[in-house]
């Protein structure tokens, strides 16, 4: 029986961070609507109003909390240029992508047309920038804009290892590093003066995180993620959770790597893929990067907030497996008539119980 999974955000909903996030949402809207232009307002408010978890801004907040800190003017401006930063760089990867759609909403590029996009994408970085100087302190503004600068070679990595065979995992870990995780250790660098006892907890979650999100690319379904599956796979990316399954493979899995795939291929990939271990190995492979994560906090005299951050690494992935869960249902189980048909489940990966023996 599958019981309630709590999601990560929840995790993260102390009523000290809750009510910092209301003030990060205010701050987030000023910024990326302060241009003398209104088409540019018009698109970076409408990015940055769409919502999302705030997992970044979130970070910075309890990271303050955690180091002693408090919620003031100038952490509330700093994790709202994480969040600016964020949303400019998913600007970028829409228009590199060529997505017309972000999670059932028409992107930049394909309303405004890829140099418009591009151009406000820009916008939201500099503005995150020029915020961290003029509000928060020079040391800030200098972090923010060495992520940036990290954020393009991870991602300019990505772009050079596309439909590469020969591609580690070591190399995935790499760009992950720099396209991701890089920003959500820079959530907790900018939080506190003592932030840098924090950045290797950002960063081992910020891996994690974007670990979890390919793997739900390669074994969810589009129902689920609000768009189609397997668009790693279209674009020649080979993320962990493949490179994971290929340390397995007996020569099922090779033979679609190095070259474009056509949708039936596709199909056939991602049966074989979800049919072998590489979801539990992702998964233990992620538990292992939420206990490193864990073991490099340090001592939290605030119970609630240590039991926020504690408990964030852990509860992403048993949110991600919840989700792994249901999507298999949906693929292999006909529709439930009733509760008691959905908890007690179908097939061998219907709960975690069923897979594990417990």
């Amino acid at each position: 029986m599958l019981t309630h999974v709590a999601r990560p955000e929840e995790i993260l909903n102390s009523p000290a961070v809750s009510a910092g996030l209301l003030r990060v949402e205010k701050r987030i809207h000023r910024l990326s609507t302060s241009s003398r232009l209104p088409l540019i307002n018009g698109a970076a408010g409408r990015i940055t109003g769409a919502g999302g978890k705030r997992l970044r801004a979130a970070l910075t907040l309890a990271t303050a909390l955690a180091l002693g800190g408090r919620i003031d003017n100038r952490v509330v401006t700093a994790a709202a240029c994480v969040e600016l930063i964020h949303a400019g760089s998913l600007v970028h990867d829409d228009l590199m992508d060529k997505a017309a759609e972000r999670r059932g909403v028409r992107t930049l590029n394909a309303e405004l047309g890829d140099a418009r996009a591009l151009v406000v994408g820009d916008f939201m970085l500099a503005r995150a920038g020029l915020a961290a100087l003029s509000v928060v302190s020079k040391p800030v503004a200098q972090t923010l804009a060495s992520v940036v600068v990290e954020l393009a070679e991870g991602q300019f990595q990505e772009i050079a290892e596309l439909f590469d065979p020969g591609r580690t995992p070591e190399d995935a870990l790499r760009s992950i590093t720099g396209k991701t995780a890089s920003l959500f250790r820079a959530s907790c660098l900018v939080a506190h003066p003592d932030g840098r006892s924090m950045a290797e907890y950002g960063e081992r979650f910020g891996v994690l995180f974007q670990v979890l999100d390919d793997l739900l690319d390669l074994a969810s379904t589009a129902e689920r993620l609000g768009k189609p599956v397997g668009n790693d796979l279209r674009q020649g990316v080979y993320t962990l959770p493949l490179l994971l399954a290929l340390q397995h493979d007996h020569g099922d899995l090779r033979p679609f790597l190095g070259r474009r795939l056509s949708e039936d291929e596709i199909t056939v990939l991602l049966t074989r893929l979800r049919s072998g271990r590489m979801i539990d190995d992702t998964l233990e492979y992620c538990r292992g990067l939420a206990s490193d994560a864990l073991a490099s906090l340090p001592v939290i005299a605030d119970p609630e907030i240590a039991a926020t951050l504690y408990g964030l690494p852990a509860a992403y992935v048993d949110w991600t497996e919840s989700l792994l869960v249901r999507a298999l249902r949906s693929r292999t189980c006909p529709q439930p008539r009733s509760s008691d048909e959905l908890d007690q489940g179908c097939g061998p990966w219907s709960s975690r119980s069923a897979r594990t023996g417990a």
